[in-house]
């Protein structure tokens, strides 16, 4: 099995290294594609030293059988004609395909068999917010059809990548030595604040990653759910957590959804809130799973349950999921 990483040196590309590296695929050949600036990086994978190639518009993916792609959205429609016209199955991780028709958008957790389905040989990696919380609602909706979600997500740094990673670093570092922080990447400074803005507000007044979770989270789940969402960045290195309030057709008791939960792919349990434990992006950055706590009644809607979820945003919120999508496919 032949596979290539685009977008090897970022965030993303570089947590593609590590998953691939620790589990048991049977790679037989890793090739890695970038940019002019990464062009010529050396990387080791299970022992042998790879050089990073330039991105080219030319026959360099003959043989791949899966590309794993995260290089933005632009390049990704620049390149799918490329990386797919000699047989490779693109999962892309971008904003570009997601909801595209022809094009399924894919948690193994909740919906493996549209990865099946690609007759553009793309399968979309959905946004970092809604694979966490829709692997959560699966476990939900397995006991009773969801009709609403609210979610307030508290998002890392490490959403926007690794120049924002080190930016949050600087910030606290430049703050601590009584200088002006450097503001990049962020619309304000991210230490010691939140901010309710990610991605471009929309003519809704709701941003573009608000109004993903909404129609990723119909589209993934194949459902009428209707999700309302207020997304903040807070100063976090990794890992997202969410406060989620689901409204079922029948009412569910905590001692249901928990049940469902501890039994749930991909979730694991955290919820002793008198003997405080609950997820915290602290413990849970460099894991897996999507850990979901505080899981109660809503006191303001008879068929309504609450609960925290958190989930390290690179791992299952980016990288992981497309590795896994890979191998749902072999």
């Amino acid at each position: 099995m032949k596979i290539a990483i685009v977008g090897a040196s970022g965030a993303v590309g570089q947590e593609f290294l590590r998953i691939l590296e620790e589990r048991p695929l049977p790679v037989d050949e890793l090739v890695l594609f970038g940019s002019e600036r990464s062009a010529g990086r050396k990387y080791m994978f299970r022992g042998k030293e790879l050089t990073v190639k330039l991105l080219q518009h030319n026959d360099d993916f003959r043989g791949i059988d899966f590309a794993l792609v995260s290089a933005g959205a632009s390049t990704s429609r620049e390149f799918a004609d490329t990386i797919t016209k000699h047989g490779a199955v693109m999962i892309d991780n971008s904003s570009a395909f997601r909801m595209d028709a022809d094009v399924p958008l894919v948690v193994p957790e909740v919906n493996p068999g549209d990865a099946r389905q690609a007759p553009r040989r793309i399968i979309a990696n959905p946004n970092c917010t809604t694979i966490q919380m829709v692997v959560a609602l699966q476990a939900i909706e397995r006991l009773s059809h969801i009709r609403r979600v609210h979610v307030s997500t508290y998002q890392s740094a490490s959403g926007a990548g690794a120049a924002a990673m080190a930016e949050l670093e600087a910030q606290h570092a430049e703050l601590g030595a009584g200088q002006a922080p450097t503001v990049e990447k962020f619309a304000f400074q991210l230490a010691y604040n939140v901010i309710p803005h990610i991605d471009v507000f929309t003519d809704n007044d709701y941003t573009k990653e608000e109004m993903k979770m909404f129609h990723e989270t119909r589209k993934i789940m194949h459902s009428d759910i209707r999700v309302s969402a207020t997304c903040v960045r807070v100063p976090v290195m990794r890992a997202h957590s969410e406060s989620v309030w689901v409204e079922t057709e029948r009412p569910l008791s905590p001692e249901e959804a928990r049940a469902a939960f501890a039994a749930a792919p991909g979730v694991v349990l955290m919820d002793e809130p008198a003997d405080k434990v609950y997820p915290m992006p602290l413990f849970v950055a460099g894991q897996d799973p999507v850990y979901v706590g505080r899981i109660r009644k809503d006191l303001a809607c008879d068929n309504g349950l609450a609960f925290w979820c958190v989930s390290d945003q690179i791992r299952k919120g980016a990288a992981l999921n497309a590795v896994q999508i890979l191998e749902t496919l072999l």
